[in-house]
């Protein structure tokens, strides 16, 4: 790196030379080649602290816990279910810090959490993550549209699941191509549904735990001992436990790939960010513990898990596991209420999902690694072209119209599950390199949000997302079938390849010293900015409730 005279730095970057203003003077210049500090060149800032919050939260909750979680109990049992998802939530925990820390620190408009990834560490590290995620996000869409189409087979309608897949995917289209302050809207309120329906659903499992039912049996872990807690997992014994667990453990994953991310993603959007992204971040935790701590234990209270409607190769229509509990119970009617909630829910994640692969698109084209097509926006600040290619890949869910639905989704959360873990080691990598740079060079104590345990729990998350991803294939070896083998490791040399051919063609360093890493610049503007930041004061009592829940 070499420092000019005007108080500029340039550095060698991706094949080319790009240049690091850090002069605060002109707020049109432009970093890295591709972020402009220039208000008129942005997206816009439309996303307040309710929409980010519940961007967060429409992520965390979705088919993965409504639907996916009662694959996992139909093949591990209740035991393994509910410890995978405590496991998972500490590890998400982790990783959501981490996000908030660097994108409060620096949460310039444009950017994506790629671009943290290059700047911090590589290029070509960058360029590999950045189509991962977008690849990730565009099979999570589908992935959506699938578990929407399973979840409406349920009330067995003429309707084709080839017009229930299109209806879903117009949808979140047209929420997403007209404006982010209508994306945000909608997805507030998508969000809201989902947070009323799991709570409704907790209140509901513990009656039926307790006896409320019709039958008035009170379930209390019934289950847990008939037909058990555990169910043995490919081989007998204390192993077979075990590998219940670990599989329950990675399989947890697909409920909470990509969630933390969204707020970073968002970052560049929001109002106020560095009031309102370590406001969505601490409270990320409490909620994932009511929705997965307490929401995963009910499920298998209230569900054998041996019951034969549970998602499976041979099941589709009854998938949701809440939905068989309460038919179990005999409460008549609210299986449909409650069926057409958790369809929101894939109507939600699938929403969110397509915001956040068509900005990743976006911020990939903004830096010249993918077709300069994808940097348009409409008027309102909207990548049109980003948001039509992300969907345009999600049409893979029309695999679902001649394959068997149940199988589909497994492909795709697969899939999805570990480009995510792909994704999160990448992440905490950058985080770390962020931390020491910020070390080195006497500028640790600069940072606005810190998060308990850093850099340490990054590091323990590193190591235990390193073990995920090398082994959530592991029963493929012991009964092998080629389509679970390549769902579970395809994505593995696709990055590879993506890191190494772009590090072959462009030439880039292996290592970047932690002095030499750029922590400084568009720190000022966005100094600057949020000093300009004032904290909504409450008229009345309403208002106090609504601003700590918003």
């Amino acid at each position: 790196m070499s420092k000019y005279g005007d108080g500029s730095f340039a550095e060698k970057q991706g094949g080319g030379e790009a240049l690091h203003v850090a002069s605060s003077n002109n707020l049109g210049q432009v970093i890295d080649g591709t972020i402009s500090l220039d208000a008129n060149h942005q997206l816009q800032r439309g996303l307040k602290s309710r929409h980010i919050q519940f961007l967060a939260l429409g992520g965390a909750i979705g088919t993965g816990l409504f639907v996916g979680s009662g694959g996992i109990l139909a093949t591990v049992g209740p035991a393994p279910l509910w410890l995978a998802y405590l496991s998972m939530m500490l590890l998400v925990w982790i990783v959501m810090n981490c996000i908030a820390e660097m994108c409060t620190y620096l949460p310039l408009r444009g950017i994506t959490l790629p671009y943290f990834t290059e700047r911090f560490v590589d290029a070509s590290l960058g360029f590999a993550a950045g189509w991962n995620y977008w690849y990730a996000y565009a099979i999570l869409v589908a992935a959506e549209a699938t578990a929407g189409a399973i979840l409406l087979n349920y009330w067995d309608t003429p309707v084709p699941t080839w017009a229930w897949i299109t209806i879903i995917l117009v949808v979140n289209l047209v929420l997403n191509i007209i404006a982010v302050e209508v994306f945000g809207e909608a997805e507030f309120w998508f969000a809201s549904i989902k947070f009323l329906t799991i709570m409704g659903l907790i209140i509901v499992g513990l009656v039926i735990m307790l006896g409320g039912g019709p039958s008035h049996q009170r379930l209390g872990f019934h289950y847990w001992n008939d037909p058990g807690a555990f169910k043995e997992y490919l081989a007998p014994g204390a192993t077979g436990r075990f590998a219940a667990y670990w599989t329950a453990f990675i399989r947890a994953g697909f409920s909470f790939i990509t969630s933390p991310e969204l707020i970073g993603l968002a970052a560049g959007e929001t109002v106020a960010p560095r009031r309102n992204i370590p406001k969505a971040a601490r409270r990320f935790l409490g909620r994932l513990t009511i929705f997965y701590g307490i929401s995963s234990l009910i499920v298998g209270c209230i569900v054998p898990s041996d019951n034969k409607n549970l998602l499976s190769g041979a099941s589709d229509a009854s998938a949701s596991p809440w939905v068989i509990g309460i038919q179990i119970a005999g409460i008549s009617g609210l299986n449909h209420v409650i069926n057409a909630a958790i369809l929101t829910s894939a109507w939600s994640a699938g929403n969110a999902f397509l915001y956040s692969g068509s900005r990743i698109l976006y911020s990939l084209a903004q830096s010249g690694q993918a077709p300069a097509i994808f940097t348009r926006t409409t008027r309102r600040g909207v990548p049109y072209t980003a948001v039509l290619m992300t969907w345009a890949f999600s049409l893979l869910a029309y695999l679902n119209v001649s394959n068997n639905g149940a199988q589909v989704f497994t492909w795709f959360s697969n899939l999805s599950t570990i480009s995510g873990y792909i994704g999160w080691i990448v992440l905490l990598i950058t985080f770390l390199r962020f931390r020491q740079a910020l070390r080195v060079q006497g500028l640790l104590a600069t940072l606005p949000f810190k998060t308990p345990g850093q850099p340490y729990a990054a590091w323990f998350a590193l190591v235990m997302l390193i073990i995920l991803t090398l082994t959530n294939g592991f029963p493929v070896f012991v009964n092998w079938n080629y389509k679970d083998f390549l769902a579970a490791y395809i994505t593995l040399p696709a990055f590879l390849a993506l890191y190494f051919g772009h590090k072959m063609w462009y030439r880039t360093p292996f290592h970047k010293p932690a002095h030499e890493i750029d922590v400084l610049t568009g720190k000022k503007e966005m100094d600057d900015m949020c000093a300009n930041d004032v904290d909504p004061v409450p008229k009345n009592w309403l208002e106090k409730i609504w601003f700590w829940i918003a």
